[in-house]
């Protein structure tokens, strides 16, 4: 599969709008909550899930959110461990319309969608999508799948809120 370009682009520095935070990351100033979150990942990364899926509904979840520190890093992290995830990572947009992911993928892509957009509708996760995730997924998985998306949603909604810049992962 063809890797991604690099986040080195040719546009001059000068053109670059430079992102400053409102506060420092909000994990640093309450290192508590840090320690919480860490603990958090580890425990979704024993989850089952596969790391492929977490990569994938991270990056749309922070993509519907709007999150660039997360898509940035979601890429940056791509590129350095020569993941297969590359081209796909471009497409998770349109995922629906693509022919390169697993119906396992597109249950979990979905149910990060529903999960993200939580007051676009009446029933914020139909129990159809519910059950499509669940075809793929044991209860472990599910919940891993479930915990991920929330806790991706977290970082979303600090990194926007407080204008956090990509880091250097």
């Amino acid at each position: 599969m063809p890797k991604l370009p690099t986040m080195e682009h040719t546009v001059a520095s000068a053109e670059r709008i430079a992102i400053e935070p409102r506060i420092s990351n909000p994990g640093v100033i309450v290192p508590d909550a840090l320690e919480g979150i860490q603990k958090l990942l580890v425990a979704i990364a024993k989850g089952g899930l596969p790391p492929s899926v977490r990569e994938l509904t991270h990056m749309r979840a922070s993509q519907i959110n709007g999150c660039s520190s997360c898509i940035e890093g979601t890429i940056r992290h791509a590129q350095k461990v020569g993941d297969e995830l590359d081209s796909r990572l471009l497409a998770v947009a349109a995922w629906r319309h693509s022919s390169e992911f697993t119906a396992a993928e597109r249950a979990a892509l979905e149910l990060t969608e529903e999960m993200t957009r939580l007051a676009d509708r009446g029933d914020p996760v139909p129990d159809e999508v519910w059950e499509r995730a669940a075809e793929h997924f044991d209860e472990r998985a599910l919940a891993a799948l479930v915990l991920h998306v929330a806790l991706t949603n977290l970082f979303n909604r600090v990194n926007v809120s407080t204008r956090q810049p990509a880091g250097d992962w």
